[in-house]
């Protein structure tokens, strides 16, 4: 559901992770003991709250209807090599394997359950491939994961506008239009965009690298470095 008021709602095809048993300081390799099995997931992002809610994607991703999983629990399968897809109107919009995922599922557990214990039921999605794009009402959306089965919703709008007054509003900002667009933003790979929200985006990488006190320790780093690991 897309509420009213809101113009940049994104679908992320992912991987629902589901805890099985209490899970906590476990190795990968002891991760799959804790999982009860998998299932399909599609963690839509409300990207016009994105400004407002830098840091903690509250409300960007958990506003009522975002982030529906299914069709069921798969508890024999092996995440490995296995293709995921999100469909929209028919078309495919992202496609990928699980292999050309960072991290796979077992690490996922056991990086979280480092320092959050993991309950039974509770759910971890796994990340989503490339070409996260908005939607609009009246859009199908399907995502389909090899083994798992697929998960289709249609995009409608919200029954009642977002209020006015009370909190930060939905905005349309350079920073929500990059993020929603992706690489289809205009200004993409030219120039960072602005925006309320920009400041917590931002990278200053290019600011300290052009300035004096930078470079001096810039040639100074490559001899520390070398010195400090020497035996």
């Amino acid at each position: 559901m897309r509420p009213e008021g809101c113009q940049w709602l994104n679908y992320e095809g992912e991987i629902a992770i589901v805890i099985g048993k209490t899970c906590r300081n476990v190795s990968p390799a002891e991760a799959g003991d804790c999982i009860a099995g998998y299932s399909v997931a599609n963690d839509y992002g409300l990207h016009g709250f994105r400004d407002t809610d830098a840091g903690s994607m509250l409300r960007v991703k958990g506003s009522d209807t975002l982030c529906p999983v299914g069709p069921g629990l798969v508890t024999d399968w092996d995440f490995r090599g296995k293709r995921i897809q999100t469909i929209v109107n028919g078309e495919a919009k992202q496609d990928a394997t699980t292999d050309e995922m960072e991290w796979d599922m077992h690490y996922i557990v056991a990086d979280i359950a480092r320092t959050i214990t993991l309950v039974p039921g509770d759910i971890l999605l796994s990340g989503t491939p490339a070409y996260s794009r908005p939607v609009a009402p009246g859009d199908v959306v399907t995502v389909e994961v090899e083994g798992l089965g697929a998960l289709t919703n249609t995009i409608v709008s919200g029954p009642t506008p977002i209020r006015g007054d009370v909190g930060a509003q939905p905005s349309n900002s350079e920073e929500v239009q990059s993020t929603a667009k992706g690489g289809d933003w205009e200004f993409r790979g030219i120039r960072a965009p602005r925006g309320p929200g920009a400041q917590h985006y931002e990278s200053t990488v290019e600011e300290e690298a052009a300035s004096p006190a930078s470079a001096g320790r810039a040639a100074t780093t490559p001899s520390t470095s070398t010195a400090t690991s020497k035996p």
